[in-house]
């Protein structure tokens, strides 16, 4: 009979008849008066949500203390009653390091690294021993959450950390620490070497000392697919190649997802829109993929599948935090950023770990130009996600958009200590240090910035901006052919912006070749007619032909005065003649010559000045200005600026370029005077 009852109470369970299986297992606890028995009714109340009475039958019982089960059961009823205090007293301060597993360095071999373990694996533990251990690293996890509710983040993470050392299959506590960014990326990579992945084991049963090791390797592989996208982004595709093809993993969503966030590193928004699109067809309310896909319809503009998509997760997941930070990018797209800010608070309210909420938020701020409110909010940021860089990064973005340039590059230099492998920082270290007169290393960084981003097969127009930093700075150090080299590879690839045209006409004026830098500055005005700064090179090149010309015309006008028209034949000025009346027409036959030769050039140049009427102004027009990408651009932010990147967190890759005012000061600083 207790057997009977103990299998109607698991199909009960199973088939989530929370009422029937609390009402066999009452009878079953009556006639054993079993430990095992107490444990799974409390079990029953916890899925049905009876938080209290699962604690109270635990307490009543005398179970929380005799073992580890019952305890991580009793402080799960505490947490999902939000007693975080309550439930942190009973689960202790200290994590039993005693269980922790012996780590070693993971070898770069795959095979190497199989045939190690399996000469050194640890004893066999018994089934009572291994279920006892994921309990213990179960109660290091819920352990973790009481820290994180309490704003203890780095206990939080040394708690996450000891559950995974206790038990790599911990799953619960390796997503806390990849998705709230805990980790730096290279604290990532060495925490992952110190896991100690043989402790996998096969089920039992298989005894196959070949096939020992895959377990492990399996885990490892799946976790090293959830870890950040700057590390090693081909290491990561092979990862994912070898889960796709040996695993049949290709069409799985993590894995789809892990493709997708790659990609967005790289500014290869519409490849990466379409993985997370795909993701959400299979699966609709699939949450972990809407950051990335939202942040992929923002850069794209997209602001219809923006608008139904938030329309259709306010009606059916109002509870969600995802739900309202679809709402609000849809109100950042369209430009209304009071309510977006409204709903991105609502978001960060529902779930204070919930990254791209508070990054949104603070972008909000950035995009009115409210700087110190941003940089409190993005403050904020910093605190909760310590792991990841992009909240030192936009704080470096807003000081120096405030002027600030010691502050931005010492946030910035922070950024660089958690990741060295983000071309948009790369880029934005190099334009504080061009503000600030240091070219050299202004030109190291951003040539970083370009060597890394063509490293990891980045979108190669979404780094125009930084190619043109790198030509602005050539300029300056007076290496004019390496400068003029960078802007016609930023012509070519499509940078089509008035503003490079006139650098690159600065620079043909420069090596003194007025003629050249006026046709290039034809096509700057074919695009924008009113730039100032490229009228003022105009008028500056058209004067500079004109007097080389001029000067060339009194040099022919020298050799050719010496006939015997004003010369006797043998070389002197005719007695009879006045001298003074001599150079009163030679004066006269040179004005002419002048004037001849300005109406030369008026025919040449005159025509197509400032309204793009030449051939080449207007081929150049149809390119248009070159269209700035990124992640989380805000429109109307700091030229230098750039905004969003995990979930809306990245920052805009072309947003990176000097601003406007530094535009016309850094042209003009090679003139007479430089």
């Amino acid at each position: 009979m207790e057997k009977f009852l103990r299998d109607w109470r698991q199909d009960a369970l199973n088939k989530a008849q929370y009422d029937a299986a609390i009402f066999i297992g009452d009878k079953v606890l009556a006639m054993t008066k079993n430990d095992s028995d107490a444990f799974w009714l409390a079990q029953v109340h916890f899925s049905a949500g009876n938080y209290t009475r699962a604690h109270d039958l635990l307490q009543k019982h005398d179970l929380i203390t005799s073992n580890p089960s019952c305890r991580y059961l009793a402080a799960h009823c505490l947490i999902r009653q939000n007693k975080f205090p309550e439930a942190l007293a009973l689960l202790g301060e200290h994590s039993p390091t005693h269980l922790f597993h012996n780590n070693a360095k993971r070898k770069s071999s795959r095979t190497a690294s199989r045939n190690t373990r399996a000469g050194s694996r640890a004893p066999e533990l018994s089934e009572e021993e291994s279920l006892n251990r994921r309990y213990e690293a179960g109660m290091c996890y819920l352990r973790g959450l009481c820290y994180a509710k309490q704003n203890a983040f780095d206990r939080a993470k040394e708690a996450y950390k000891d559950a995974l050392r206790i038990d790599v299959q911990c799953y619960e506590a390796f997503t806390q620490l990849v998705r709230n960014s805990l980790m730096s990326p290279d604290e990532e990579d060495e925490f992952m070497q110190s896991l100690d992945f043989s402790s996998v084991r096969l089920p039992k049963g298989y005894d196959d000392p070949e096939m020992r090791a895959e377990p492990g390797e399996y885990v490892h592989m799946l976790y090293q697919t959830q870890l950040s996208k700057y590390r090693d982004p081909h290491t990561l595709n092979g990862y994912i190649e070898t889960l796709s093809t040996h695993y049949g993993l290709k069409d799985n969503a993590d894995i789809l997802l892990a493709r997708a966030s790659l990609l967005y590193t790289q500014c290869r928004f519409k490849e990466a829109c379409a993985l997370t699109a795909a993701i959400l067809k299979e699966d609709k309310y699939n949450f972990p993929a809407y950051p990335v896909h939202l942040s992929c319809l923002y850069e794209l503009q997209m602001t219809n599948e923006l608008f139904l998509i938030a329309h259709d997760l306010a009606d059916t997941h109002p509870d969600e935090p995802t739900t309202w930070l679809a709402v609000g990018i849809y109100y950042l797209a369209t430009g209304k950023i009071t309510d977006a800010r409204r709903y991105f608070s609502k978001a960060s309210m529902m779930d204070a770990t919930f990254g791209p909420a508070w990054i949104g938020f603070a972008h909000t701020f950035a995009a009115e130009g409210e700087h110190d409110q941003a940089v409190t909010a993005y403050s904020t940021a910093a605190r909760l996600f310590t792991g990841t860089h992009l909240p030192q990064l936009f704080l470096g973005m807003q000081n120096h958009a405030l002027n600030n340039m010691a502050a931005a590059e010492e946030y910035l230099k922070t950024a660089y200590d958690l990741c060295r492998t983000d071309p948009l920082l790369l880029n934005e270290l190099g334009v504080v240090m061009y503000h600030q007169d240091r070219l050299e290393e202004a030109v190291q960084f951003f040539e970083e910035a370009i060597d890394v981003a063509n490293a990891t097969d980045a979108d190669p127009t979404a780094w125009l901006g930084a190619r043109t930093n790198l030509g602005h700075a050539y300029r300056r150090l007076r290496m004019l052919d390496k400068a003029l080299e960078k802007f016609d590879e930023v012509l070519r690839d499509g940078g089509k912006d008035c503003a490079v045209f006139s650098a690159k006409a600065l620079i043909l004026l420069e090596k003194g070749l007025p003629d050249e830098a006026a046709k290039v500055l034809h096509e700057a005005l074919a695009i924008n007619p009113q730039d100032p700064v490229a009228t003022e090179l105009l008028n500056k090149a058209l004067e500079e032909s004109a007097q080389a010309g001029l000067v060339g015309l009194m040099k022919e006008l020298r050799t050719e005065s010496r006939p015997a028209d004003s010369f006797g034949s043998g070389g002197r000025l005719d007695e009879g003649e006045d001298a003074e009346e001599e150079m009163e027409r030679f004066e006269l036959e040179l004005d002419g010559r002048k004037a001849a030769a300005r109406e030369r050039f008026e025919k040449r140049f005159g025509g197509s000045r400032g309204g793009g009427s030449s051939g080449e102004g207007s081929s150049s027009s149809s390119s248009g200005a070159v269209r700035d990408k990124g992640k989380g651009v805000l429109r109307g932010a700091a030229a230098s600026s750039s905004q969003s990147k995990k979930g809306l967190g990245a920052g805009s890759r072309g947003r990176g370029r000097l601003p406007p005012e530094d535009r016309r000061e850094s042209m003009m600083d090679m003139s007479d005077d430089d």
